[in-house]
């Protein structure tokens, strides 16, 4: 079985958020399930491109309206990613360093042509094509009714939607540039008056998964404008839950700690993370220490994380480390909390790997207050570094994380307010001084959200979509 993933994002070449984790792990682990997965994605000009040699194996011009673009098809020279990566470079759009800018339209929308170009010449054509979130959302459509594909109509095509927030929509002036099909069915890519990739993809796809059965449940109340759509065509959607990477992910031989621990070692290996953050941002190791990574958007909680630190901080004896960026009336309001509570608090404000997982690896708890959590791979990078979620119960939260008053093993809260979220760390904080603490970590450590089952369910839906595969 040939699976072509096409998005925009995959770690490590390019990441935003979660979509690139996903994209960095599900096609390797459906190899060792004897599938040939490979990804297709932009050529971007960042660190990781500017940093390793290719080769080109493709090129060819795409006209987009009365524009011509040349493109080529790239692939790495030393490849040791576990699936074959192809990169579609057209200078003019995407050669930026930049995964997404203030205008994305043409420049995934040529990304998605000069793939499907490139597919559908091939001797050998895929026998799945799953597409991730908006950025690819007119592939379905595409390769459906466009004349030029026409040789791809009966090629099974899954779209996965990791976050229905962004859609992508815009203008229908800009139709002309959508390689040619019979016009009475613009229909398909129309949404409330614009062209609407991501609702596109859900009307001509064969299957529609999203990253957790809890995410796709709510989605049919809250998908920014295509509750209905959802609705009406639940008879192919599903909710699979994300994975995590374990070969990237391990504590034993996690390259970026500061000490490597297993479960019969984690108090010394914890508290070797710990007491390097602390000196490193100037923190009291004495006190439980929670933990924030991620972007500073109001889909996380974080337009209220300076309420919600200056109360808990100033309530409780704990400290508080941030890592992340966003917002940047956000990012002003959390930098200047460093001045008002001393060796409590500080902020990293950015992204920084190595730190990431220092930061898993050192923290006690995590804080989660998503609004808006399709999966979150955040709760279970904690998990199996022995950290211990603080979460909203919404999307994938809901589905990794169970109450450590109700036999789990988290600490849980039902709304995102300042009251909710300072209640929840105040139980985290009081938890912390218990026996079952230490125990409840070395415990969640051997916590199985691997991607194997994940890889799985997805190469099943495969098979029901064409059993001949």
């Amino acid at each position: 079985m040939i699976i072509t993933h096409l998005s925009a994002e995959c770690y490590p070449i390019a990441k935003i958020g979660g979509l690139a984790d996903v994209l960095g792990a599900l096609p390797k682990y459906q190899n060792e399930l004897g599938a040939t997965a490979q990804v297709v994605m932009p050529f971007y000009n960042n660190k990781f491109t500017k940093t390793h040699k290719f080769k080109p194996v493709y090129n060819d011009t795409i006209l987009m309206g009365e524009t011509d673009y040349d493109f080529r098809i790239l692939t790495l020279v030393d490849n040791n990613l576990g699936f074959d990566i192809y990169f579609v470079d057209v200078p003019e759009l995407l050669y930026s360093d930049f995964v997404y800018t203030s205008d994305d339209t043409e420049r995934f929308l040529a990304f998605q042509i000069a793939a499907l170009d490139w597919i559908a010449q091939g001797e050998t054509l895929p026998d799945v094509i799953h597409c991730h979130d908006h950025h690819t959302g007119l592939i379905p459509f595409m390769a459906q009714e466009s004349y030029r594909y026409s040789m791809l109509r009966k090629i099974p095509v899954a779209f996965t939607i990791h976050n229905a927030q962004y859609q992508g929509a815009f203008s229908h002036d800009l139709v002309y540039l959508i390689p040619e099909f019979k016009f009475s069915r613009v229909g398909l890519l129309d949404w409330n008056h614009l062209i609407n990739p991501l609702a596109s993809a859900i009307k001509c796809s064969w299957i529609v998964s999203t990253v957790s059965p809890s995410y796709m449940d709510e989605l049919k109340e809250n998908a920014n404008g295509l509750e209905k759509l959802l609705s009406d065509e639940h008879a192919k959607c599903i909710g699979i839950l994300n994975g995590i990477d374990t070969e990237v992910w391990n504590t034993e031989t996690d390259p970026l700690i500061i000490e490597n621990y297993t479960q019969d070692t984690i108090e010394q290996g914890k508290q070797a993370n710990k007491e390097w953050l602390c000196k490193e941002f100037n923190l009291d190791v004495n006190r439980p220490l929670f933990a924030f990574i991620g972007r500073l958007v109001e889909q996380k909680g974080a337009d209220l994380f300076p309420k919600i630190f200056s109360e808990s901080l100033f309530g409780n004896d704990i400290s508080i480390l941030l890592l992340g960026s966003g917002e940047k009336h956000t990012e002003n309001e959390l930098r200047n909390l460093k001045t008002k509570f001393g060796n409590k608090y500080n902020a990293f404000i950015g992204y920084d790997e190595k730190l990431s997982h220092i930061i898993y690896a050192g923290a006690d708890f995590l804080l989660m207050p998503s609004r808006v959590e399709p999966c979150g791979l955040n709760q279970m990078y904690s998990l199996k570094y022995g950290t211990i979620p603080v979460v909203n119960s919404v999307g994938g939260l809901k589905d990794t994380v169970e109450d450590i008053f109700d036999g789990g093993f988290g600490i849980c809260h039902n709304n995102v307010t300042v009251s909710e979220v300072c209640e929840a760390i105040e139980r985290a904080n009081a938890f912390y001084y218990t026996d079952k603490f230490k125990l409840t970590r070395s415990d969640i450590m051997s916590i199985d959200h691997s991607w194997h089952a994940s890889a799985k369910s997805y190469i099943n839906v495969y098979n029901s979509l064409n059993p001949f595969l």
